[in-house]
């Protein structure tokens, strides 16, 4: 039986990918660098900031049925789940204030 070392599933599989890493050792150095024409046409990948700042990437657990409620309105609604849940605790913090 394999001992356990008390990390999860997925820290495991991360220390497994570190070390691929380390026994690979990857040679850049056939690649040519970009000229100044290249590196202006070229545009940040990832999803931009809207607003004043950046959405924050959190982890939340909800119920399933709420889960099934929100992402069922959203389609109907032709959005995604997650931006209709700010938009709901948005108006909700409106109405706080």
């Amino acid at each position: 039986m394999k001992k356990s070392r008390g990390l999860s599933a997925r820290g495991e599989r991360a220390g497994k990918k570190e070390k691929d890493m380390k026994r690979r050792k990857i040679d850049f150095s056939d690649i040519t660098e970009l000229s100044e024409k290249q590196l202006t046409t070229m545009r940040r990948v990832g999803r931009p900031p809207l607003g004043d700042e950046a959405k924050r990437l959190i982890a939340i657990r909800l119920d399933a049925k709420v889960l099934r409620w929100i992402r069922k309105t959203a389609d109907e609604k032709g959005r995604p789940y997650q931006s209709l849940i700010n938009d709901i605790l948005e108006r909700e913090m409106r109405k706080a204030s």
